[in-house]
């Protein structure tokens, strides 16, 4: 966690204190044309055009854009390529998990596949954003003075919104997610409430125990359980009837184990609690903000 806010500071110092470079953004602020004027790529960068390459054949010396050594440029097409690659990956998982699993998936408890995908998306994503921001602007007025500034900003900021919803479900809304546990469970009992189920996350000696429909299954036995997990996704002490729908495998898995006890009153507890509802407005939040940023993507290429 230390590691992810001295990313999230490195990033926002770098942001706001990035050190001068050559930048297209300067000429275009002096003649006031798009960045597609003078380059084939309309955000700028690259290729220029015919225009482009008679204006920087036309400018002093003193204020001609020096090539990059090879090495800063292999550099930065490393950093881009990760960067890019990174996104793919981080915003590919969001909108799995938001628009196949449902936020519901993780109603319970975070799974740590996903924490570790998230927490290390953002800060490679920090790093490399850095330094793309080092490479392609050159002073703060380009932040605010030019199209692809504008857009950059708005971008961090949709990025650092993310990086802080991020934070506040792990380190504030998640551990609230699961009741506290009693120190002995009663076993033996022929139905089960909600609450009580709860009591057998696998956990600390305890059983693993699961309900899917109205009867509760015995898991502990089952080496796919271990420590009251099912791969990694599925918490012991949960009902999982929802979740079989998404399952690689029918019902007949689960009614091949063995019977506990019968689950009662199911429905007084289907409504959300207000850590879960918050983690529902977080995380649809993440779902607008990828498709944002897409947009802006679209918009410094199309538009």
């Amino acid at each position: 966690m230390r590691l992810s806010l001295i990313l999230l500071s490195f990033f926002t110092s770098v942001f706001l204190f990035c050190g001068h470079s050559y930048g297209t953004e300067e000429y275009a602020i002096k003649t006031g044309k798009s960045c597609g004027f003078c380059h084939v790529d309309p955000s700028g960068g690259g290729e220029l055009t015919s225009v482009g390459k008679a204006y920087r054949a036309s400018l002093h010396p003193a204020e001609g854009v020096p090539e990059t050594g090879s090495a800063k440029r292999i550099f930065r097409l490393i950093a881009g390529f990760v960067h890019i690659l990174t996104g793919f990956f981080w915003f590919g998982t969001i909108l799995y998990v938001h628009l196949v699993l449902k936020p519901r998936y993780a109603a319970h408890g975070l799974p740590k596949g996903e924490l570790a995908v998230g927490l290390g998306s953002m800060a490679v994503m920090a790093v490399t954003g850095s330094i793309l921001t080092f490479f392609r602007v050159s002073s703060p007025e380009m932040l605010f003075h030019t199209r692809f500034g504008i857009l950059l900003t708005v971008k961090i900021a949709i990025f650092l919104m993310m990086v802080t919803s991020a934070l506040i479900v792990i380190l504030v809304i998640a551990p609230r997610f699961r009741p506290k546990k009693v120190a002995q469970v009663v076993t033996g009992k022929e139905t089960l409430s909600p609450d009580e189920l709860s009591q057998f996350d696998g956990k600390g000696g305890r059983p693993a125990y699961f309900s899917y429909g109205d009867r509760v299954f015995d898991a502990t036995a089952s080496r796919l359980w271990k420590n009251g997990v099912h791969m990694g996704r599925h918490q012991a002490g949960t009902d999982l009837t929802e979740d079989l729908k998404l399952a690689p495998h029918g019902d007949d898995k689960i009614t091949a184990m063995p019977v506990a006890a019968m689950l009662v009153g199911k429905e007084e507890f289907s409504g959300m609690t207000v850590p879960q509802k918050t983690f529902y407005i977080m995380a649809y939040f993440n779902l607008a903000a990828v498709f944002s940023i897409v947009s802006i993507l679209a918009l410094w290429r199309w538009w």
